[in-house]
């Protein structure tokens, strides 16, 4: 019985093989099982699942008719006379794949699309298959859209007939100041490529495009924050590599600090990608790029470890995988940048603003230019497709700015 590598007591296995999902509860725990989950977290699982089951048996639901409404309707009665845990809902998710793998109930349903939600799919495709966008940049077109579609379309086709520059203008007043400059830029170029869609596709008769304003922003008119060689080992020290996650938390903080590598290339990297006898790493660069990296000892010993010693058991080629279960890889680069916002706080780093992981890579290019390497050779190691990239660091030489800078009319007084 697999049930029994987390319940032992024979009143309790009793009781999870009652009602119409007991004889696949075996199964359901071989998943558990197989995603690496505590026994705390695995009976939470059981527990709701038998729940669910007695449920069924009461309301006499045969498990054919079990799908997505009927875990619907239980989750409204367990909200009412249960104590609902964050838990339920994936459990009784993934109840719903191991049945479907087994073909015990009927296939997904898929869901109803509103007219709203069937052009933007459609804006999905153009932009994928016409536009050749990558999967991420789709999806941060996504949200945008998405929330102009919600805001002043109503979800109705026939309401983008009667979109009017105003509408285009209204929305971007209210949401320009939700976040940074660039942020409000690259959502008026999503509303400037929608626009252009609508019009191609026959939704809209005039061109709204050149209604979404420009947001200005000056280039290279800040300096980019840093930290400096004793606070970036300040980070590294503060990992507790006594356990599997300061491991993993390590490996990825030194391949930020030591290769300056982007959160998503560290949050793509597989198993495949590290050569050990050629010392090199291969990255899933920007612009669907691979690029080849030396893999300094440090790092790969960092890295070593953490394979050894902390990566938990899982099907999962990633190589750095979450630490609850299910043990798979981080799903964005959000996961790395949290990784290094708790690295930073833990180790007390002040004054800067943005604590995030591309602070390591601007903290590199800064050691190489004060080490006395060229901005060629930094946008070489951080592999900048265009040199303005790289000539913002010029500025955080202020030694050297300084023989170059002109003298104060009338001198100083």
């Amino acid at each position: 019985m697999t049930i029994s590598a987390y319940v032992t007591t024979p009143k309790l296995q009793r009781h999870l093989y009652e009602g119409p999902l007991g004889i696949h509860i075996d199964l359901y725990a071989a998943q558990l099982l197989k995603e690496g989950h505590c026994r705390q977290s695995a009976w939470r699982c059981l527990r709701v699942v038998s729940d669910f089951s007695h449920w069924l048996e009461r309301k006499r639901i045969s498990l054919a008719e079990v799908d997505e409404r009927t875990v619907e309707r239980y989750q409204e009665f367990r909200s009412r006379n249960r104590c609902p845990f964050l838990s339920d809902q994936p459990a009784l998710n993934r109840l719903l794949t191991v049945l479907r793998g087994i073909d015990a109930i009927r296939p997904k349903r898929p869901a109803a699309l509103s007219p709203g939600d069937v052009i933007f799919e459609q804006f999905r495709r153009y932009l994928s298959q016409e536009r050749g966008l990558a999967c991420g940049t789709i999806a941060r077109h996504e949200l945008v859209v998405r929330r102009f579609v919600r805001e002043r379309c109503e979800d109705e086709s026939k309401r983008f007939r009667t979109l009017t520059a105003a509408d285009i203008l209204g929305f971007i007043k209210h949401h320009a100041g939700d976040g940074s400059p660039r942020s409000a830029q690259i959502m008026c170029n999503t509303l400037r490529e929608f626009m252009r869609y609508l019009h191609y596709r026959g939704y809209i008769r005039t061109d709204l495009a050149a209604s979404v304003p420009a947001i200005r922003r000056w280039r290279l008119a800040s300096l980019p924050e840093y930290l400096l060689p004793g606070q970036v080992q300040k980070v590294l020290n503060a990992c507790d590599r006594r356990s599997a996650i300061g491991r993993r938390d390590y490996a990825i903080l030194l391949m930020l600090a030591r290769l300056g590598l982007r959160a998503n290339e560290i949050a793509t990297l597989t198993l495949d990608d590290v050569d050990w006898q050629a010392g090199q790493l291969s990255v899933q660069a920007k612009g669907r790029q691979r690029a080849q990296l030396p893999l300094p000892h440090e790092v790969g010993s960092a890295v070593a470890t953490y394979l050894q010693n902390g990566r938990p058991q899982s099907d999962s080629r990633r190589l750095f995988l979450r630490d609850l279960a299910p043990h798979a890889g981080f799903t964005s680069s959000g996961g790395i940048s949290m990784i290094a916002a708790a690295a930073l706080k833990r180790a007390g780093i002040q004054g800067v603003a943005h604590k995030g992981s591309h602070l390591f890579r601007h903290s590199l290019a800064t050691a190489l230019l004060r080490a006395g390497a060229s901005l060629t050779e930094i946008g070489q190691v951080l592999r900048h497709q265009d040199h303005d990239t790289t000539r913002i660091y010029a500025k955080v030489d202020i030694d050297s700015l300084r023989v170059l800078s002109l003298r104060w009319p009338g001198g100083v007084r």
